[in-house]
């Protein structure tokens, strides 16, 4: 079970890496998109007048329109197999372990983009408009995948005496949950920001990319979303859980561990989101950095403490 485990996670990354692949093959040529808008401009000789194709182009673009549906939606197949394949690695490491399979870095990475993955094809359902956001998705599911499997991956292995509680259960599971969610919500949040400077006239990388992405308020409303949906299951196994296991474990319920203050720091930021974006006078710009940096200290909590600091939840594994 831990080979066929290992071997699903490569699955899983190639599933991703396809559907990344086909969505940009839809965002290039497909009749709307950038390169397709650039390629069908009236060429012009110099000074002369324009070159007019002699076979009209109706034809040409309703077979390219028919390709980019079907390699569109092989995108999609392509994410529904990688997650199916995520979430079948995650399930046969926890059974060749005979325990919870979020015992250290490696485990808590796959669990938390399994959550985004499955969260992401929840969103994939009830609004396909946002299909086109799966290369975006993909994309960071490649990214994350790899440095699980490249530099996070440890063999299986018991957990380490602190951890042996049915609260690894509760808080753990919560932290997973929330995080993957908030995953999901930093990648429209983040496009949101592109295609609002584009809307404003910006130009450049990374604001180019806005004319192929979908309206800014359909971005910035579905990151919302997703943020306030994630933030009171954070809160709980943050705030609720995670000092009551700690006060069971260790005696006091904070003791200023860096894992607990950065978990901290990013309540305090996803909750500034919030309220920000709840305050009419504040821009939803300047509330939806405010998520960027969440998402930003989240990676710091996941990476960063464990790489950098020790203290008590130094259950890295590496």
């Amino acid at each position: 079970m831990a080979a066929l485990s290992d071997q699903l996670l490569v699955v899983a990354m190639l599933g991703y890496l396809v559907a990344m692949i086909c969505s940009a093959a839809v965002y290039a040529f497909g009749s709307k998109g950038v390169v397709a808008r650039v390629a069908e401009r009236e060429l012009v000789g110099a000074g002369g007048p324009p070159v007019v194709e002699s076979v009209s182009p109706e034809p040409v673009v309703a077979a390219r329109d028919g390709r980019a549906v079907w390699i569109g939606r092989a995108a999609t197949v392509a994410t529904v197999l990688a997650t199916v394949a995520q979430v079948a690695c995650l399930v046969a490491r926890g059974i060749a372990a005979d325990r919870l399979p979020w015992g250290n870095m490696y485990e808590y990475t796959i669990a938390s983009t399994s959550v985004a993955a499955v969260a992401w094809l929840v969103v994939l359902a009830r609004r396909p408009g946002l299909r086109h956001l799966n290369l975006y998705v993909s994309l960071t599911m490649v990214v994350l995948l790899g440095v699980a499997g490249l530099l996070l991956y440890v063999p299986i292995g018991p957990l380490v005496p602190a951890l042996n509680s049915y609260w690894l259960a509760i808080h753990v599971s919560a932290i997973a949950i929330s995080s993957g969610i908030f995953l999901v919500g930093f990648v429209p949040a983040a496009l949101f920001l592109i295609r609002d400077g584009y809307d404003r006239g910006k130009v450049g990388f990374p604001f180019s990319l806005g004319q192929r992405l979908p309206a800014a308020a359909v971005l910035e409303r579905l990151s919302f979303r997703l943020h306030a949906f994630a933030f009171p299951i954070w809160t709980f196994g943050a705030l609720i859980a995670g000092p009551i296991w700690a006060e069971a474990a260790w005696g006091r319920y904070w003791g200023w561990d860096p894992k607990e203050v950065w978990a901290f720091i990013s309540w305090i930021v996803y909750a500034g989101y919030l309220h920000a974006r709840a305050t009419p006078s504040v821009r939803k710009t300047t509330a939806t950095w405010i998520a960027v940096l969440g998402f930003l200290t989240m990676l710091m909590n996941l990476f960063g403490v464990n790489l950098f600091f020790s203290g008590l939840h130094s259950y890295g594994g590496l």
